[in-house]
């Protein structure tokens, strides 16, 4: 008797024009609690410069696409000239319920460590991907059988990621943060919307102290038409931009919370809360009601600020990596 079970005679291939809908739908159905939507899916995967279609490896089982697993290498630079060459990324993979039990999540992720093993990369990474990641890593309590199946596969936990959320409903400046503002405010510090010819200072503060990935969410929204009262930056008595806080840098989501950093010798001081609630406030004045983000460190001075503003932790990813010998 032939074995008819999807997904038991699903084959493996790149990524083909026609596929895009077909696979936002197995998406859908196969992770319920992270669904993308086609606009998304452009933006993130087939506009990413990074972008090879023979990496987004794609089972299909007669005219049904039942799954995916997406490996992506730097075929640009995130910054400067390094293209990390030993470096490769699976951002996301999936299988559709009806498909599952039959091993195919497993063909799938070894398919594609083959294509990147392929191009040298011997360092994979799931699936803190910059700049274009849905989630920082695997929600593991969402999704157990892909956490099994990662850890077979020889993927460790390098760290954890929280996700935090507030509601902004009710929301008022608190008058010990207006109090501590005041009094950095009579010692000369300076906190402002940007002007044009700040951002120059800011992408460089984000990018040389923080994050390239930071830098360039940073450029990009503004590019995009992002209006500047979306940040706030501070200023030391002596001129100098040592912090910021900002929302709606990413896809354009005003109660997306980040990029948000301050100076390491400036912490201590009270900065950071300010900027957070000058930002909160913002928000909160444009009707959202709540703010959320995807990523810090739970026990990080950042996580510990979060906390003491009234957030709470909501998810917590795991950033995994395998490393194999070439």
């Amino acid at each position: 008797m032939t074995d008819r079970t999807p997904g038991s005679r699903a084959g493996i291939r790149g990524f083909r024009p026609g596929d895009g809908p077909h696979l936002v739908e197995a998406w859908r159905r196969s992770a319920p609690a992270d669904p993308i939507s086609p606009d998304r899916f452009r933006s993130l995967v087939l506009l990413d410069a990074n972008f090879d279609p023979e990496g987004l490896r794609v089972a299909v089982d007669g005219d049904r696409v039942v799954g995916a697993a997406y490996a992506v290498r730097r075929l640009t630079p995130m910054t400067g000239t390094d293209l990390e060459p030993e470096q490769g990324w699976i951002p996301f993979f999936f299988v559709a319920p009806a498909a599952r039990g039959r091993g195919l999540g497993r063909r799938l992720l070894t398919d594609a460590l083959d294509w990147l093993h392929g191009h040298g990369r011997t360092r994979v990474d799931f699936s803190s991907y910059t700049p274009n990641y849905h989630l920082p890593g695997l929600d593991a309590e969402a999704y157990p059988e892909a956490a099994g199946l990662l850890g077979s596969l020889g993927f460790r936990t390098l760290y954890e990621a929280a996700a935090m959320d507030r509601s902004l409903v009710g929301y008022r400046f608190p008058q010990e943060v207006a109090a501590r503002l005041d009094g950095l405010t009579a010692r000369g510090y300076r906190f402002a919307t940007p002007c044009d010819d700040d951002l120059v200072e800011l992408v460089a503060l984000a990018g040389n102290h923080f994050s390239p990935d930071w830098a360039r969410a940073i450029r990009e929204c503004l590019a995009a038409g992002t209006p500047l009262d979306r940040i706030v930056a501070v200023r030391d008595p002596s001129g100098r931009m040592v912090g910021w806080a900002m929302h709606g840098a990413y896809e354009s989501v005003d109660e997306r919370f980040g990029p948000f950093g301050v100076l390491e010798e400036m912490r201590g001081t009270g900065i950071g809360g300010i900027l957070l609630h000058l930002v909160l406030e913002r928000m909160r004045a444009r009707g959202a009601h709540g703010a959320w983000f995807l990523w810090t460190g739970e026990r990080s001075p950042a996580g510990h600020l979060y906390r003491g503003t009234g957030f709470t932790t909501t998810r917590v990813f795991r950033v995994m990596r395998r490393e194999a010998a070439r």
